[in-house]
């Protein structure tokens, strides 16, 4: 099954407590943050704490994720080479407008793999959060073959724009079809960006409804309220799912016969549509609608 990233949940850095009960609200991805909720004096303890918790805390098969500081900073090589070391799965970068900011990232992860003997291991993400991130977000996109997603960053987004955040999103929607295009065009995964308010779930699940409109794979998180309304959004209804099961089993047939025609109710059935098929099976499972045993 294709991994799923219907949530990408932030845990700050330097809050040790936060960090070693995340995994039990059942987010797709964890993701330990050492950037904006971190100060500037707490930046060190927060790397030091961040290693500690993926060298010694079981997430199982949670995804884990750490937003490194910018490069540009004192922090950045610090930051990848000890989540590099301590085993991280994905790191996700901040505030990128380029693909040569990608290909930097990409080189210091290079050194610290090469000196472990785990070349290629780290995958990578970029938060496009500018103007200049958005008009270049299929560069960004297909920068690095470690490249696993791309995600929006409003706040930073909105500033840049000059604008603010409004409960339609209007300001939003450019740089969300942007970024599921690039993605797509890409081959990889489209994260939304996060809803702060935790008073307002209704327009926290209207958006959600809108992302998925989209096309967008998931969304990034702040608190675990989130991630029941998010998955309920995602679940496939039972109609979608009937007619994946058939799709699927139609393939099955197709295979044992050694057809390479597939066709269900008299229509052939294409690529895009398979691939549409086996999602909306993972998201069952995923939402516990449909066990392995049931295909």
């Amino acid at each position: 099954m294709q991994r799923l990233r219907r949530t990408m949940m932030f845990v700050p850095g330097n809050n040790p407590g936060m960090m070693q009960d995340a995994f039990i609200y059942g987010p797709d991805s964890i993701m330990l943050d050492l950037e904006d909720s971190v100060t500037m004096a707490e930046k060190d303890a927060a790397r030091l704490l961040v290693y500690h918790a993926l060298k010694t805390i079981d997430y199982g098969d949670t995804e884990m994720v750490v937003r490194i500081n910018p490069l540009n900073t004192p922090y950045g090589k610090k930051d990848i080479e000890a989540v590099v070391k301590a085993g991280v799965d994905v790191i996700r970068m901040p505030k990128t407008e380029t693909a040569e900011e990608v290909r930097e990232v990409v080189r210091e992860i290079e050194k610290v793999e090469t000196t472990l003997g785990c070349l290629g291991r780290t995958k990578i993400m970029a938060a496009i959060e500018s103007a200049l991130g958005i008009v270049n977000a299929y560069d960004i996109a297909v920068a690095s073959k470690r490249m696993m997603g791309i995600a929006l960053g409003a706040e930073d987004y909105c500033a840049n724009l000059k604008t603010q955040r409004t409960p339609g999103g209007a300001e939003l929607l450019l740089a969300r079809e942007t970024i599921v295009v690039a993605a797509r065009a890409a081959g990889i995964d489209a994260l939304d960006t996060v809803y702060s308010n935790l008073n307002d779930m209704e327009t926290f699940r209207k958006e959600v409804e809108l992302i998925k409109t989209l096309g967008f794979d998931g969304k990034s998180i702040i608190n675990p309220r989130q991630i029941q309304i998010v998955n309920e959004v995602f679940a496939p209804k039972e109609k979608e799912i009937e007619k994946a099961r058939t799709i699927l089993a139609a393939i099955k047939e197709a295979e044992r016969r050694g057809s390479g025609v597939i066709a269900v109710n008299g229509k052939m059935v294409d690529r895009p549509v398979v691939i549409r098929a086996q999602r909306t099976i993972d998201l069952a499972i995923a939402s516990g609608i449909l066990t392995e045993s049931d295909l």
